[in-house]
């Protein structure tokens, strides 16, 4: 590896063989006045990365980098950014650049954009590709680079960068705040935040699982109640409750959504941010009436939202449920397939990367 025309990083050859990472040198895009390089010291793993490499969603671009929750110090920045400094200690989530030109980006939706490319799996409006954390360092537009509150650890702040910010951004734009009823459908990696910031904001937030052996977990991240789908008619107690709903199961393929739907309040949402492999479930327009219910989803959120998910992490010392895995062949191979058997509690941060890549990159290199 040579940086900073080379990095380093751990690759997927093929959806026949997700889980087998080898440690490979490639060329990350052309850099440019607006960009950053982050030299990684941690990066969450999400379950975007598994079904990805799985197919699940899709053909995946191979060879492939995956990771989109990354923090790490500032190495290089170019000649225009002036969001970031060298030496900071900065988050990437799922999304390296966007226009910030059209219609979206200028009305601060930028997450949105039709131009937008996301952290890996994916090329640049010049077809250069973009590749992920589970490497060296990343490159990306400063606007996609946010600074990490020195109280957060960088194994806890890693899984904020798109796990948090995709549970945090639609409970703030549905205003889940005092006075709200909130329910958290499926407490895992995704849902686990849901719990933390649908507190923190002050909403009265309750956890929906089929796991009973998680209601301890929920009460502790700061559910009032926990509600069992496995108990029989479950949902009628709770008919015409929440103003919102946070789905984040991967799984809704499964569900009888009429019944989650039925403890919806008058004009309730119901809101996607876990996303199966598989369709939805069929329903019929009547589906919605009852209740003049709603639903809905959302991608990651904006820079905004990034920024005040991380302030309000370190004024109330909320911290992610992590579990740490060393950075390697074998530690990529063991996370990805533990995501996708779901086992973990409630996220994996891969760590001890200067063991991995025993990278030494001068702190004041300045490229234009």
């Amino acid at each position: 590896m040579v940086y900073p025309d080379t990095f380093e990083g751990f690759i997927v050859e093929s959806h026949s063989e997700w889980s087998d990472f080898k440690k490979r040198p490639f060329k990350p895009k052309t850099f440019e006045s607006h960009d950053v390089d982050v030299e990684i010291e941690a990066c969450g793993v999400c379950g975007s990365d598994v079904h990805t490499l799985t197919g699940g969603w899709g053909q995946a671009n191979f060879p492939l980098c995956v990771g989109h929750e990354v923090v790490g110090t500032v190495v290089n920045i170019g000649n225009e950014v002036t969001t970031v400094r060298l030496g900071d200690r900065v988050g990437v989530g799922a999304q390296v650049w966007a226009c910030l030109k059209c219609k979206v980006c200028k009305a601060g939706q930028e997450n949105y954009c039709p131009h937008q490319v996301d952290t890996y799996n994916a090329k640049y409006p010049n077809k250069e590709e973009a590749q992920g954390g589970y490497a060296s360092h990343i490159r990306a537009h400063e606007y996609f680079v946010f600074n990490i509150p020195d109280n957060i650890p960088s194994e806890l702040a890693a899984p904020m960068m798109c796990a948090g910010l995709t549970s945090y951004s639609p409970l703030v734009r549905a205003g889940c705040g005092p006075g709200k009823k909130v329910a958290i459908l499926g407490i895992g990696g995704l849902g686990h935040f849901g719990i933390l910031f649908a507190a923190a904001l002050g909403a009265e937030t309750y956890a929906i699982s089929h796991s009973p052996h998680k209601e301890a977990d929920a009460r502790k991240l700061g559910a009032r109640e926990f509600i069992c789908t496995k108990d029989s008619d479950w949902s009628k107690p709770w008919q015409y409750t929440f103003d919102f709903i946070l789905n984040t199961a991967d799984m809704t393929n499964t569900f009888n959504l009429k019944d989650y739907m039925s403890t919806l309040a008058i004009n309730g949402t119901f809101h996607h941010v876990g996303l199966p492999d598989k369709p939805l479930p069929e329903m019929k327009a009547q589906d919605f009436c009852p209740n003049g219910a709603a639903m809905s989803g959302s991608h990651i959120g904006n820079r905004e939202e990034a920024v005040a998910m991380l302030q309000l992490a370190s004024e109330q010392n909320i911290k992610s449920w992590v579990e740490t895995i060393d950075i390697g062949e074998i530690g990529c191979k063991e996370a990805v397939q533990r995501v996708k058997r779901n086992d973990v509690k409630y996220r994996f941060t891969l760590v001890n990367y200067k063991e991995a890549f025993r990278v030494c990159i001068a702190r004041d290199q300045h490229l234009t």
